[in-house]
């Protein structure tokens, strides 16, 4: 590949870096053409990028985001395919359900929230991590329910005193 090929490929890598808050790197080696097809199909569902970079020109598009990614460095041996995505937990679901039976695509790391996830062994880590939306709605949940609360208390305190005072009346 000629220098200017290579200077092409690695602001493109810099460019999608700049798109997406996380990526996750994988092994698919061993994956044939059809399986390479379906989990591009699968990715394209989940509004995932899925793209075989070589190690060195992304570890030079890495360079150029001013952010320290040196402890990505041992996951960047072999042949790597890096998903990126906007979403935290979604590329982990599907390498999950994705290599079912098989270990095919494997995790290699991730770059997730700003933080650093290196081997496979952190896949269930980062299904667990729940996405924006999700933190969204359960702070509007726990936000709302002191307020349900209060007005559940309010509804049935005036059926207690319309019964007191139907009680008092009786008598």
């Amino acid at each position: 590949m000629k220098k200017e090929d290579k200077t092409v490929v690695i602001k493109q890598i810099a460019t999608t870096l700049s798109q997406y808050v996380n990526f996750y790197l994988t092994d698919v080696v061993t994956l044939n053409a059809a399986g390479t097809s379906r989990l591009r199909r699968e990715c394209n569902k989940e509004d995932i990028k899925l793209v075989v970079v070589k190690n060195t020109l992304f570890k030079k598009a890495l360079e150029q985001t001013n952010k320290d990614f040196s402890a990505l460095d041992p996951a960047l041996k072999g042949n790597t395919a890096v998903m990126f995505s906007n979403n935290a937990n979604s590329p982990a679901k599907l390498i999950k359900t994705f290599s079912k039976g098989t270990d095919i695509p494997k995790l290699k790391a991730a770059y997730v929230q700003e933080g650093f996830y290196i081997g496979p062994e952190n896949l269930d880590i980062l299904v667990s991590i729940k996405s924006k939306n999700e933190l969204i709605a359960d702070v509007i949940a726990l936000l709302q329910s002191p307020a349900k609360n209060v007005i559940s208390a309010l509804s049935s305190g005036g059926q207690t005193i319309h019964g007191v005072l139907k009680t008092l009346a009786e008598r």
